[in-house]
């Protein structure tokens, strides 16, 4: 080879470093990107477990609320069918009314 030849390889070679470069600092800014949006969904899927427990105990605590007033209402119910039964059985040991 001659110099003229060597030039020319060597200006061909720098050619390419520059955009093998340029390409590996691409690469570099991808992976970079990469590792942020890793980071990112890490970050989501804590906040979504934490949301989830929330959640669940929320639910249970919505459900403990609302058994309350029924529970209320079947004990008023029993208390006036107890009464009702006690105010017939009166009724009828007392002579039903004869």
């Amino acid at each position: 080879m001659n110099e003229q030849e060597l030039s020319v390889k060597l200006t061909e070679t720098e050619s390419r470093m520059k955009s093998n470069t340029h390409r590996i600092d691409k690469l570099e800014q991808r992976q970079d990107d990469l590792e942020k949006l890793v980071t990112a969904v890490e970050v989501l899927t804590a906040r979504e477990e934490g949301m989830e427990r929330d959640l669940k105990e929320i639910k249970s605590d919505v459900k403990t609320i609302t058994e309350k007033p029924a529970k209320h209402w079947d004990t008023m119910i029993d208390r006036g069918l107890y009464a009702l039964i006690g105010a017939a059985l009166s009724y009828l040991m007392t002579g039903g009314g004869a």
